[in-house]
């Protein structure tokens, strides 16, 4: 059977898609050991799983970009969970760090806004995750900003009062949220989540995929696997199994 044959019999194979979209948290994700390759670990063959990180970027930027990422045209029905993840520029302080900054209340503006452009093209608010920033360990990141004759340009308390506005967003969109500034404080020294007091070590991107994977497993374990297992084709009419 000729291709174009067989592609005109077939019914098109569309993958349900994961998309994280986020800043260099979710850049990095793909990486080896990276929460995101961890996903797509675990889904291979029921979804892709998308990396739209973009390092440096806030929200200011972001929800700027997601209309381009998502329209009602380009199978927005087809998303069966999307991750926000920004916070960790935003909060950058303005004094230091004024290209990234983004004030809290335009911070919690932008999320909003992002939910509701989801909603407007039919991405369900059960389908949209929100991520806070992860803790930021002064110390470490003093000593890469010294590094490149910088002055510390963020520090842990404001990151938190970002986490504490992205947790609210979420409970005012209804959406869910996985507020990885206070899990990775409780009861614990968390600087062995940070590779440089910012981005995640090898234990932090272990820690955001299983937050992470125990709210989407009951979403997305259940949906089935694309194509017959390879014991299960007719192998002497592939076309009944494959088409």
């Amino acid at each position: 059977m000729a291709l174009a044959e067989a592609g005109a019999r077939g019914r098109l194979l569309r993958w349900p898609r994961v998309l994280l979209f986020g800043d260099s948290i979710t850049e990095y994700s793909f990486q080896e050991n990276g929460w995101g390759a961890y996903l797509a670990e675990r889904l291979v063959r029921k979804c892709d799983v998308v990396n739209r990180g973009i390092s440096g970027y806030n929200t200011r930027w972001a929800k700027l970009i997601l209309p381009r990422l998502i329209t009602g045209s380009t199978n927005a029905d087809s998303i069966v969970a999307v991750t926000i993840f920004f916070g960790a520029n935003d909060s950058a302080l303005k004094e230091l760090n004024p290209k990234q900054h983004v004030p809290l209340e335009e911070y919690a503006t932008n999320l909003k806004s992002m939910v509701q452009y989801l909603k407007s093209v039919d991405v369900t608010a059960d389908r949209i995750i929100l991520i806070t920033p992860p803790p930021l360990q002064e110390s470490a990141w003093e000593k890469e900003c010294l590094a490149k004759g910088d002055k510390l340009n963020r520090c842990n308390a404001t990151t938190g009062q970002y986490a504490q506005a992205c947790v609210q967003v979420a409970r005012e969109c209804g959406t869910d949220v996985l507020d990885l500034w206070t899990l990775m404080q409780k009861n614990q020294d968390f600087s062995s989540y940070l590779s440089d007091g910012l981005h995640l070590s090898a234990k932090g991107n272990s820690f955001l995929a299983a937050q992470l994977w125990s709210r989407l497993e009951n979403k997305l374990s259940a949906l089935p696997s694309l194509l017959p297992y390879w014991r299960d084709v007719d192998h002497t009419n592939p076309e009944a199994s494959l088409l």
